[in-house]
């Protein structure tokens, strides 16, 4: 193999190899000496040179106000083929989690504050089954995204015919809405008393909708099949032991 196509092979283009041999030819020398054995312009061959001293290929030294470029040891190319595997390994983690083997790959969308928490109250709005599970904690909805918010909501999620299957922990009840209700196709359980939910859960369509807290103020919406099943197949069960509440129509 020539020796260009070699230090092309290491990252140096076609005038980079050009400067590079041309200074090793010419041992230490100006910009000058370089570009005319090189055979380039002489600001050409300065952007090159710098480049190649930013690699550790060349160094230099001031004679007064000018620059003598000096060769390190060729062995020194074996610096960019660390550099490369050192980047190389730093991206290994990222690649590796994009590779799907099954054909079937999840999504997760993470959503930061307010705004991120109400994107994912409005993802569930479009459910295709009309029917939601919902882990909730009033307490802290009324908090983020706020109850205007949340009886707006409401409003549009019974105005669009979806069904709400919902556990709460009494302990985080602060007013006497949203219980059970045929009126607001809501049917309600509450959890056990040293059971509570601070943060919310909505599992819909493969999905499973996440709302943190004030405290931590995201939200999150994991599109995965086989993480809906697990969640929903949970809930079904925590259904199964949750006593009814109250009716309120």
């Amino acid at each position: 193999m020539k020796i260009e196509k070699v230090l092309q092979e290491l990252g140096l283009t076609k005038n980079k190899g050009v400067v590079y041999l041309a200074a090793l030819n010419t041992g230490k020398g100006s910009a000058l000496d370089i570009a005319k054995r090189a055979g380039l312009p002489r600001t050409t061959t300065h952007e090159i040179l710098q480049h190649l001293i930013d690699l550790g290929l060349i160094s230099y030294v001031l004679k007064g106000r000018k620059r003598i470029y000096n060769v390190e040891p060729p062995t020194k190319l074996k610096t960019l083929l660390h550099e490369k595997e050192r980047i190389l390994e730093s991206a290994l983690p990222e690649l590796a989690s994009l590779l799907n083997t099954t054909g079937i790959k999840p999504k997760v969308r993470f959503y930061e504050g307010v705004a991120g928490v109400k994107t994912v109250f409005e993802d569930t709005l479009t459910v295709s089954t009309k029917l939601l599970r919902g882990i909730l904690s009033m307490e802290d909805l009324y908090k983020i995204p706020g109850k205007d918010f949340m009886g707006d909501y409401v409003k549009r999620r019974v105005d669009t015919g979806i069904k709400l299957k919902v556990i709460r922990s009494e302990q985080k009840e602060i007013e006497t809405t949203w219980s059970l209700s045929t009126q607001e196709n809501r049917e309600l359980h509450y959890a056990p008393q040293d059971m509570i939910f601070p943060m919310t859960i909505y599992i819909y369509d493969k999905k499973v909708g996440i709302i943190a807290t004030q405290k931590e103020n995201f939200g999150m919406i994991i599109e995965s099949e086989d993480f809906y099943t697990t969640l929903k197949n949970l809930f079904e069960i925590m259904w199964q032991v949750t006593r009814v509440g109250g009716k309120i129509d």
